[in-house]
């Protein structure tokens, strides 16, 4: 499989991963409702192309109010249906289930952690299979590629650019959390 970096620089007809790898792929977030969206988008790539993710992403944000998660958290049936019949997200009763429950168990950290981004720095550094155990026994529908893509992308775990790209030093620059270990 061609490495991501390699992917994006050889297909610059590709706009949409373009775009993603060189402005947010690896870049660290602190924003919980931005780590909460990544979180969200990753779940909803299972099974399908990243690419179609990108191409929904701001419908994504519209549909799930910007990925408020305190909004999402509170949703009910009348929420589960709207987003079960929009054509714009994936449509899976799994995946909305997974965003609403994940939400949920996100205000739960908050409790003890002040924030997702706590729970997440809380627990880091970690392997690669420490933290999916971690997440699996946390949220619904995380998988091992759903949480090395999340973690990666998010700057938790490294892997995210070639230390030849171009993007690596900028993204460097900001110390992601595997750096820091």
């Amino acid at each position: 499989m061609t490495p991501y970096c390699d992917y994006c620089n050889t297909h610059p007809e590709d706009t949409f991963n373009k775009a993603y790898h060189d402005t947010e792929y690896g870049f660290p977030l602190k924003d919980d409702n931005l780590l909460f969206e990544r979180f969200i988008l990753e779940i909803n790539q299972a099974g399908l192309s990243w690419i179609t993710i990108l191409k929904k992403a701001e419908h994504f944000r519209n549909a799930y109010h910007g990925f408020d998660i305190e909004k999402i958290a509170a949703y009910g049936e009348e929420d589960f249906a709207r987003l079960l019949a929009d054509a714009g997200i994936i449509r899976n009763r799994l995946k909305i289930n997974a965003a609403i429950v994940n939400a949920q168990r996100i205000l739960e950290l908050r409790n003890e952690y002040g924030s997702f981004k706590g729970w997440l720095d809380h627990n880091h550094p970690r392997s690669k299979e420490e933290w999916v155990k971690l997440f699996r026994k946390t949220f619904v529908f995380t998988g091992g590629e759903i949480v090395n893509e999340f973690l990666v992308s998010t700057g938790y775990l490294a892997g995210a650019h070639d230390e030849s790209c171009h993007i690596y030093r900028r993204v460097a620059s900001l110390r992601p959390s595997w750096m820091r270990g």
